[in-house]
């Protein structure tokens, strides 16, 4: 044991003098990351059940996968090109490259480290985040500023949601678009991006007035920021589950119950 008390960190791959069972906590991030990599690009790769008011129903909704919606009958697009590859790239950047998600699956699936205080695979020439793939990782600031782009997309998709044929209505997936996207938000706005450009970057907050107000914005995002990895996967459990319930509507599996 180290002075402070924590294990000493061993040479090798999952060494460590912890006690405790320590991949445990990696075990869940692999099956729900994985997993829902995994349906993701099945859902992306498949091309069509994204809207279905592209296949008779009534039901106005639009996957969150597929949103801004480019081409959806495919008129000038070839139809073996799904619509979601062209907005994949900024979503998937934005999560990928979020801090949280990166030690999560920088333990889970490239055991770099495994977890605290345990051995790693262990590296000749360590360069972290500085050289070619993982430099793009500074990208992330860029990528928030795209999220709420599509943010903005999801929000307005929610609005339209509300609209049956010219009248205000609600249904299960209109409930079921709106919490996500307050999930979807909630995660967007705790990040820690946000935060540095709310007042993270000010030296002083107490110089001007504009600063001192800046100062409450910052500790409300503070707070958010606190939260962030609670609503990264409630986020993610969110997305998949808004779209997986407009591919039931599409297919016809399950019938939308309009509740007004």
């Amino acid at each position: 044991m180290s002075e402070t008390g924590l294990p000493i960190l061993q040479n090798g791959l999952g060494r460590t003098q912890r006690r405790d069972a320590w991949w445990v906590e990696i075990i869940p991030v692999v099956i729900v990351l994985g997993g829902f990599g995994v349906y993701a690009t099945f859902r992306a790769l498949e091309n069509g059940f994204y809207d279905p008011r592209l296949y008779g129903f009534v039901s106005p909704y639009l996957s969150p996968f597929y949103s801004p919606l480019i081409d959806g009958q495919h008129h000038w697009l070839p139809q073996w090109l799904s619509p979601a590859f062209l907005i994949l790239g900024g979503p998937a950047g934005f999560r990928a490259t979020c801090y949280y998600y990166r030690k999560a699956y920088y333990r889970a699936f490239f055991l770099d480290p495994p977890a605290c205080a345990v051995g790693d695979r262990g590296h000749k020439s360590y360069k972290g985040e500085t050289a070619f793939p993982f430099i793009l990782q500074n990208l992330h600031r860029y990528f928030f500023y795209l999220a709420l782009v599509f943010l903005a997309f999801l929000w307005y998709d929610v609005v339209l949601a509300f609209n049956w044929h010219g009248h205000f209505g609600i249904g299960v997936g209109t409930i079921i678009m709106l919490i996500n996207i307050i999930c979807l938000s909630l995660y967007t706005f705790s990040c820690h991006s946000f935060r540095h450009l709310v007042g993270g970057k000010l030296d002083c907050f107490s110089c001007t007035a504009v600063n001192r107000q800046r100062h409450g914005a910052w500790k409300d995002v503070s707070a958010l920021n606190g939260r962030h990895m609670l609503f990264a996967w409630i986020s993610l459990f969110s997305v998949g589950l808004t779209d997986l319930y407009v591919r039931l509507v599409c297919t016809g599996v399950i019938t939308d119950l309009k509740i007004l």
